[in-house]
């Protein structure tokens, strides 16, 4: 039987403020309450001692604080680890935390599965079946920094210190949701987190990349693998609705780029089909005009998959030509690849990096 009390992740506070009214509190509750979820990282009610024991149990009957259910939990050899999570309606979805020597990244699923189908993606061959909620987007967040033992706050300097958007699906096709997830994220007494540190991957929903600049400020990371329509129709096919002219004007007048804070434009190293010395040349005056950066990705292999990696000699002449243009580009290092965790290879399913049970 399904539980029919009210998960108190995601909620606004106004919404905080609604759920107390309800059980005859005032407004300063739901206030306490925030802290205690945002920068205490607290689930259990009975810690809450700002809160008498009657409020505590009545709390108890009526909400919850929930985390998704961990089924599964890989750690790479390289130190990167991921997570098969299963919510409430046991639909499942992955995510990664990428540590490096001063920080770590967490990669954020927006959907179970993909509506995209993107050639070089494992997640692409995966159905879509719904998108991510508000409260299961930031449970990613919450179980990471749960694993990090970072609440309130580390020992000593944070390590969990960026969030990606750059999980299972395409976040802006689930623009509410993840907005209302970010906004806390980003709050100065939720989360915390700097825009600077907060990155959403976008494989190019023109329409409402304006939206993300404006409502929720952080950086902005496109997925485009091409410079020319004709190929990224083939390996990106949303861009068969949205070309890359109207993507290209989406970026240029997106809210709050500048040469300090550049858009990152990934791309995928594709033996042989994208990879040429004119293709980067083709890149870079496609990009011209705009406060930009690249990430250039080596394609990671997946079971079935049409391509291989761009060899390390036709990267590094590849990023050196986009260097003589004047722009940032360095060749990513692959995490997680043994584990099926490395940009492109998640997919919710037994073989996918997860043994079967």
């Amino acid at each position: 039987m399904a539980d029919a009390r009210i998960d108190l992740i995601g909620l606004s506070r106004e919404e905080l403020v609604q759920a107390f009214a309800e059980i005859g509190e005032k407004p300063f509750r739901a206030k306490q309450l925030w802290r205690w979820l945002y920068v205490s990282g607290e689930t259990d009610f009975e810690r809450m001692s700002s809160f008498s024991r009657p409020l505590q149990k009545l709390m108890e009957e009526r909400f919850v604080v929930r985390r998704p259910k961990v089924e599964r939990d890989l750690a790479s050899e390289d130190g990167s680890r991921k997570w098969l999570l299963q919510f409430e309606d046991g639909r499942s979805a992955e995510m990664v935390f990428i540590p490096d020597d001063e920080r770590a990244a967490l990669c954020v699923s927006s959907q179970v599965g993909c509506m995209l189908t993107c050639q070089f993606c494992h997640t692409g061959t995966q159905k879509f079946e719904r998108n991510i909620t508000a409260p299961e987007i930031l449970g990613q967040v919450m179980l990471a920094r749960d694993a990090c033992d970072e609440w309130p706050k580390p020992t000593e300097r944070r390590l969990f210190s960026n969030i990606v958007m750059m999980g299972q699906g395409e976040p802006l096709f689930n623009f509410d949701n993840v907005a209302k997830a970010l906004k806390i994220v980003l709050d100065n007494e939720g989360l915390a987190f700097s825009r600077r540190r907060v990155t959403l991957s976008t494989s190019g929903v023109v329409p409402m990349i304006a939206r993300c600049g404006d409502e929720i400020g952080c950086d902005l990371a496109v997925s485009l693998h091409a410079a020319t329509d004709e190929l990224r129709d083939r390996l990106v096919p949303i861009n068969r609705r949205w070309p890359i002219a109207e993507l290209m004007r989406a970026c240029r007048a997106y809210p709050g780029v500048h040469n300090a804070r550049r858009i990152t434009f990934e791309y995928v190293m594709l033996k042989g089909v994208n990879d040429s010395p004119a293709d980067a040349r083709r890149l870079a005056a496609l990009v011209r005009g705009i406060p930009a950066k690249f990430n250039l990705i080596p394609f990671n292999k997946w079971p079935g998959a049409p391509f291989e990696c761009s060899t390390p000699q036709t990267m590094t002449r590849f990023a050196d030509i986009l260097a003589e243009e004047g722009y940032t580009a360095p060749i990513r290092t692959p995490r997680g690849r043994d584990i099926m965790a490395a940009c492109g290879q998640l997919k919710t399913a037994a073989g996918a990096g997860f043994p079967a049970a």
